[in-house]
């Protein structure tokens, strides 16, 4: 697999890359963001490591800019800020996964692993339920016909409902695949998110297009 890591702390670079390489990875390293946003553009990575203060561009810039230009590769972002604010950002600016600092090197390594068998599953061109359908190529949804602007998280909750439709998905499920089996924020976050997209994809005065399953999860019939 072929690596980013976006760090402007170069002993920290230099540590995670030899690592990543050890676990028989390519590795690239940028030291700044406008570099960082240079190299994905130009380069195919299978999952991007993006620290959040950084020179030049900060990670919230660089991931909303690689996202806007359609690079899908799975972006973990780390950072020494301390505030769920930050995390909530960093998703809504596109990242899969959110690490704060100190971290251990096995839990690093432990979600760029799940990030990475996530981002190489193979998925239907097109998914619907319904009069709700969704191009998992070009990102686009449709509900009864209107299109649908959806940030990437919560497209990504949405896809992975109608990818399990008919099926009760537990809240903890849908934790673990959208923010990683490592996630130590709160559940609650599932419940935001669920509440953004109803707002998004429901009529008015009707019945939601997501079911609440009490006690236990979400479901897209």
């Amino acid at each position: 697999m072929k690596l980013l890591i976006v760090e402007d702390e170069e002993n920290i670079a230099q540590y995670l890359a030899k690592n990543l390489e050890a676990q028989g990875h390519s590795v690239d390293v940028a030291f700044n963001g406008s570099d960082a946003l240079d190299m994905i553009l130009e380069n195919p990575y299978d999952l991007i490591t993006l620290d959040i203060i950084l020179p030049g561009l900060n990670g919230y810039e660089v991931c909303r800019s690689a996202r806007a230009e359609g690079v899908d590769a799975p972006i973990l972002m780390l950072t020494a800020k301390d505030g769920e604010y930050d995390e909530v950002d960093a998703f809504e600016m596109g990242a899969d996964d959110f690490l704060r600092k100190p971290f251990s090197l096995v839990v690093l390594l432990a979600r760029i692993g799940s990030l990475l068998r996530r981002g190489s599953r193979s998925h239907t061109a097109t998914l619907e339920a319904g009069d709700l359908a969704i191009d998992t190529k070009s990102h686009a949804v449709t509900c009864g016909g209107r299109a649908v602007e959806l940030t990437p998280r919560e497209y990504d909750l949405l896809e992975y409902l109608v990818r399990n439709r008919g099926k009760a998905v537990s809240k903890q499920e849908l934790i673990d695949y959208i923010w990683g089996s490592g996630y130590l924020g709160n559940d609650n976050i599932v419940e935001v998110y669920i509440r953004y997209l109803r707002k998004k994809i429901d009529d008015e005065g009707a019945e939601s297009r997501i079911t609440t399953v009490r006690s236990f999860g979400y479901m897209v019939a």
